[in-house]
């Protein structure tokens, strides 16, 4: 059998920065048998990355057997979080490229990194279009075995992988906050470690990969409740009437780099901050406790009631509210124990779903559904006057909170007014 021809198809301007590996592509051809060893295998670069690969196509029978999507981002530092979005089994489309499997489809735009560093079994790592690997897989074990198309790259560092990941899912939509999660990865285990240190991850949980009832917490909440946390904080430092701040909460972007907490990421250490770890366990007690509240008993099954301290701008409003007064002890502790109501749920959402404004529009459904500035500031409003008693969150506080919000919001309009005219 005559040796495979490599050919690189490297720019000229690029050739001088970019090193191919000739030794890897060899082993990848010995062991994979792709269609175009017989004659020439092309290899290709991505020149924003400078990311080798080559566009190729292997028998089903090579490619179940040696391919994974069981794959890491960071395989040195990270080895136990995966970037892959989880398999979708009920989606119809999933179902419709099951069928076209076994009806003998040849699938094409399957990504995946050729090593043999980790999972020397399994020197594909799929990094993109698991779905599509899965239905191979199945029509495999019913004896399809069809050539598929892939597009393998070769010698990846962990940035190169993660854009890899990124723009091998663009075509089906990934989601922000698996955009978010691969992000985070990327800059280190902090984020996540804090997570599950507070109680928010269980012990090795990663971050969902898409915002919904029921799943553990996302990057974008776990930025944002920090993030809060700390602007909070600074709030109270400025020395500023409580009246007379602005205390509208924000919510982290997602699927785009958020500066407001790269910059906190970057000059604060929010891992090593004892008061705020104290913050992040009660609210993961409080997160528990409504759950709790739901999950048995007379009120069992009012999914929305029980999942509503995930609500963002519950959330971030908590956080703001904890960083604000984490100089007086004596409230913070009435702040803290609104997880410990007895006799309804800790945040009264029955009472909160009543709660509207005279301003709301017809669709407005009662405090707590929406995510907006107003529904964050009017939360911030309501923590900050249930801390000054610790009676719990009752419908007349509810009113007030809400009436307070929008005076504040008047007053501080007049005061803008005020600046510009000079």
């Amino acid at each position: 059998m005559k040796k495979p021809i490599i050919k690189s198809v490297v720019p000229i301007d690029l050739r001088s920065r970019v090193t191919v590996p000739d030794e890897l592509v060899q082993e990848f051809i010995r062991t994979c048998a792709p269609s175009e060893s017989a004659d020439v295998l092309h290899l290709f670069v991505d020149s924003r990355t400078l990311a080798l690969y080559s566009e190729c196509h292997i028998q089903a029978k090579k490619l179940v057997d040696l391919a994974t999507t069981d794959v890491p981002l960071d395989p040195e530092e990270q080895p136990e979080y995966r970037a892959n979005r989880e398999i979708v089994a009920d989606h119809a489309a999933f179902h419709a490229m099951k069928d076209d499997a076994q009806l003998r489809r040849s699938f094409s735009n399957i990504v995946a990194e050729f090593t043999t560093e980790f999972d020397e079994e399994h020197p594909l790592k799929i990094i993109g279009g698991q779905h599509r690997f899965q239905a191979i897989k199945e029509a495999l074990a019913n004896g399809v075995n069809e050539v598929h198309g892939l597009k393998v790259y070769f010698g990846l560092t962990s940035d190169q992988r993660l854009d890899a990941q990124l723009i091998s899912n663009t075509v089906i939509a990934v989601p922000t906050d698996l955009y978010d999660r691969m992000q985070e990865t990327v800059r280190g285990p902090e984020l996540r470690d804090w997570c599950q240190k507070v109680g928010l991850l269980q012990q090795d949980e990663d971050f969902a990969d898409k915002r919904r009832r029921g799943a553990q917490i996302t990057v974008r909440a776990a930025r944002t409740f920090i993030l809060n946390y700390h602007v909070g904080e600074e709030a109270a430092a400025a020395g500023t009437d409580f009246d007379k701040t602005e205390t509208t909460p924000r919510i982290c972007k997602s699927g785009a780099a958020d500066p407001d907490w790269e910059d906190l990421r970057r000059t604060k250490k929010f891992w090593e901050d004892s008061k705020l770890e104290v913050a992040g366990r009660e609210i993961a007690a409080l997160v528990e406790a409504q759950q709790n509240a739901f999950s048995q008993g007379k009120k069992k099954g009012n999914i929305d009631f029980q999942e509503k301290a995930h609500n963002y701008a519950i959330l971030s409003a908590w956080a703001f509210t904890a960083g604000y007064l984490n100089g007086n002890a004596v409230r913070l502790d009435r702040h803290f124990a609104i997880k410990n109501q007895t006799g309804r749920d800790p945040l009264n959402a029955a009472a909160l779903a009543k709660g509207r404004h005279k301003t709301d529009p017809e669709n407005y459904r009662g405090l707590g559904y929406r995510m907006d500035s107003k529904e964050r500031g009017r939360f911030v409003e309501l923590f900050y006057l249930q801390a000054e008693k610790g009676n719990g969150i009752t419908a007349d506080l509810i009113d007030l909170a809400i009436k307070k919000y929008h005076a504040k919001q008047a007053t501080l309009d007049v005061h803008r007014a005020e600046a510009q005219a000079g």
